[in-house]
């Protein structure tokens, strides 16, 4: 395999470890600094330049995506993934999840587990939105922070409006989020490779300091993850469109609850903590997608006329629960059910035998009048009554 890292840090312990792990696997790596790469557009198919060089061919790109480069390093990566290169994390995969609310819109939307989060502008919506998270006291992150930078911890109201002001001021976005008390300077980062967690650690603070970064003096520890975490932090990746990342979950008094997924982990912390190799893991991952890689089907909507992908929910209401997938009629209706989605279980290639229940979630393939026709009208939001206190009889 011909691999490409993209890194503007070729001295730096991540890209390092991965260039000496596939190196020691046999394959021909090279480490390309990702602001050297032109774009050529003019031609028949797309193509790239080097250094002012034609690029030679490369089988996979493993991208090292800096956060004040990331306009132009996925648009890199995108001319990457039009020419065919495998690349395990997608352009559209790495921005979203440097964007922190894009990608708290995105987990929320596949229901995975939060802390509560709000993102307002106006200066009189942002009482209102610290109490919709649990009131004081707040965190409240930059969009763009990274490595614990621009993450304040508001012990009051008046503290969390005066913060969130001045950084408005400034044209900061900020989110608010409920500050999680029993998890308060600890974490736990798992590294996802493909569909498994390749290994985890615990982060804790120093002294009174509530950010569990390592780059904020916090000590890290290997543990074994319990399957719901493991489970959380494969579905946060995957979902974001990554196969290579970093998940940080804080520990819940009901479970994980998902902070980040981060597009580019660095490798160290992790590796002392668990005396594991995790690039060798990345490396061995990315030679098996390139001999026979994974297709996303989010980018095969039109593979024929009148056929596509579509998510079916299955409503209390509806006539398929308590039905088996055998008896359900879907195969009559030229409809193939790819992956079953029960709450946080994951059934691939589900068979005829099993029974739908409510609120299941069917990933098809099939006929799409057929699947248009099945899905109920869409029900109105409710608008919220919020009741005022009662006036003192006089």
């Amino acid at each position: 395999m011909k691999l490409a890292v993209l890194s503007r840090a070729p001295h730096a312990y991540s890209t390092q470890r991965l260039r000496a792990a596939a190196i020691q696997r046999g394959h021909d790596v090279k480490v390309l600094n990702t602001l050297k790469f032109a774009i050529d557009l003019t031609g028949d198919e797309p193509d790239l330049h080097f250094r002012g060089k034609q690029l030679s061919d490369y089988d996979a790109i493993l991208p090292r995506i800096g956060s004040s480069i990331t306009y132009f390093g996925t648009a890199v990566v995108r001319q990457f993934e039009q020419m065919d290169v495998y690349t395990p994390n997608t352009a559209n995969g790495i921005s979203s999840a440097r964007d922190k609310l894009r990608a708290n819109q995105i987990l929320s939307r596949h229901n995975i587990a939060m802390p509560p989060t709000a993102f307002v502008r106006n200066r009189a919506d942002v009482r209102p939105a610290i109490e919709r998270v649990g009131g004081a006291p707040v965190v409240i992150k930059l969009l763009e922070g990274t490595q614990g930078i621009g993450v304040i911890l508001a012990p009051q109201v008046k503290v969390a409006e005066a913060i969130i002001e001045t950084l408005h001021s400034t044209k900061q976005n900020v989110l608010i989020q409920k500050f999680i008390s029993e998890s308060r300077g600890r974490d736990i980062r798992a590294l996802v490779v493909g569909d498994r967690v390749v290994a985890a650690m615990r982060r804790s603070a120093a002294g009174d300091e509530f950010r569990s970064n390592v780059h904020r003096g916090g000590s890290v520890e290997g543990v074994q993850l319990d399957p719901a975490y493991e489970r959380a932090a494969v579905r946060s990746a995957q979902i974001m469109g990554l196969r290579v990342a970093g998940v940080d979950m804080l520990e819940g008094d009901d479970g994980p609850l998902v902070m980040e997924v981060n597009s580019s982990p660095g490798l160290q912390g992790i590796e002392q903590a668990t005396n594991l190799d995790v690039a060798g893991a990345i490396i061995d991952y990315i030679a098996g997608q390139v001999g026979f890689p994974e297709i996303d089907v989010r980018q095969r909507l039109t593979v024929s006329t009148g056929y596509g992908v579509a998510e079916l929910l299955v409503h209390n209401a509806a006539e398929l629960v308590g039905r088996s997938l055998g008896e359900s009629g879907l195969w009559e209706r030229d409809i193939t059910v790819l992956t079953l989605h029960r709450g946080t279980m994951v059934i691939p290639n589900p068979r005829k035998h099993v029974v739908l229940e409510a609120d299941d979630r069917l990933l098809c393939f099939g006929k799409l009048e057929e699947m248009r026709s099945m899905i109920p009208e869409r029900r109105r939001r409710r608008a919220k009554v919020r009741r005022l206190p009662k006036e003192p009889l006089s």
